[in-house]
């Protein structure tokens, strides 16, 4: 009976921690506005590239030549381009493509950098070949390797995405290596080295989630890099293709008419800033969540 007492107490007491722990993260995460800020503007972001294509009828190919460059008006909420599209319209597709090839890239870079991280961390021999490749593709300026990427692989929103990946993947690689690295120098990471346990099952089971924490963060900045250097290239003419609509080529098309039309580059900036605003403000909130001595040590 006494034994039976105790466990019930025991039992208590951990479910008691456990709400005062929920209650603590729950307190400190309504604390971070800005991260409250940046969540918001990103879930609205997402919500109108995942549904605003479905709810706005109408067509961001569709042109009117008798209604070029028009300004705002009940009919077109933000005017219209050069060849009579409406600007409106145009922008929340856009938001679909732009917004789908910074997670695309900020996914496929944090697993491939994930893998790459771990690995080197893990085997010296790996670590020398691999982080010296990294070394390599991050000495060249991102931009420039992206152009390069896409002038080899030819300009389609897929190619975008595999270029933009392998510009990110080195940053994310180092981020997991020195976050496991520390953790592989760890007293238990050598016990279960003693006791026999495999490589697949250390690196996977038992290192690989103690990086989680920071892939999310940096994840986070990746994405909001992808969509800026997507924006760029869309610019400069190596991006996603016209007439396909993202926000960058929506603003190479406004460069040509910026004094007869400033809607055209004005709305769909405001956007890009938007998004990238709202992940940096995340990331940085998610940080500050994740590990507290860094908003102590700033202060």
């Amino acid at each position: 009976m006494e034994n039976t007492a105790k466990s019930v107490e025991l039992s208590n007491v951990k479910q008691t921690l456990k709400k005062e722990q929920r209650k603590l993260f729950f307190r400190r995460l309504r604390s971070n506005r800005l991260m409250v800020t940046g969540g918001i503007t990103i879930l609205f972001l997402s919500l109108l590239a995942l549904f605003g294509p479905y709810i706005i009828s109408g067509d961001p190919l569709e042109m009117e030549v008798s209604k070029r460059l028009q300004p705002m008006s009940s009919e077109h909420w933000l005017g219209t381009d050069e060849f009579g599209r409406d600007l409106f319209t145009r922008i929340v597709h856009g938001a679909k493509v732009t917004m789908g090839v910074g997670l695309s890239v900020a996914l496929i870079a944090s697993f491939v950098g994930m893998v790459v991280g771990l690995y080197a961390s893990y085997y010296k021999t790996l670590d020398h070949i691999l982080m010296r490749i990294s070394d390599g593709l991050m000495a060249i300026p991102g931009i420039l390797l992206a152009i390069a990427l896409m002038a080899a692989l030819g300009p389609n929103t897929r190619n975008v995405v595999i270029a933009l990946s392998i510009v990110f993947v080195p940053i994310i690689a180092r981020v997991i290596r020195s976050s496991a690295i520390v953790v592989r120098e760890q007293t238990y990471i050598e016990a279960m080295r003693a006791q026999g346990a495999s490589s697949f099952r250390i690196i996977w089971g038992h290192i690989m989630p103690n990086t989680i924490s920071p892939l999310v963060v940096q994840a986070t900045f990746v994405f909001a890099d992808a969509i800026i250097t997507e924006a760029a290239l869309s610019f400069l003419g190596a991006g996603v293709p016209a007439p396909h609509p993202s926000w960058g080529n929506i603003l190479y098309d406004g460069k040509l008419v910026i004094f007869n039309a400033w809607w055209m580059t004005v709305f769909p900036g405001l956007m890009i800033v938007m998004a990238v605003l709202g992940l940096n403000l995340l990331g940085d909130g998610l940080r500050d969540l994740i590990d507290p001595h860094v908003n102590q040590g700033k202060k």
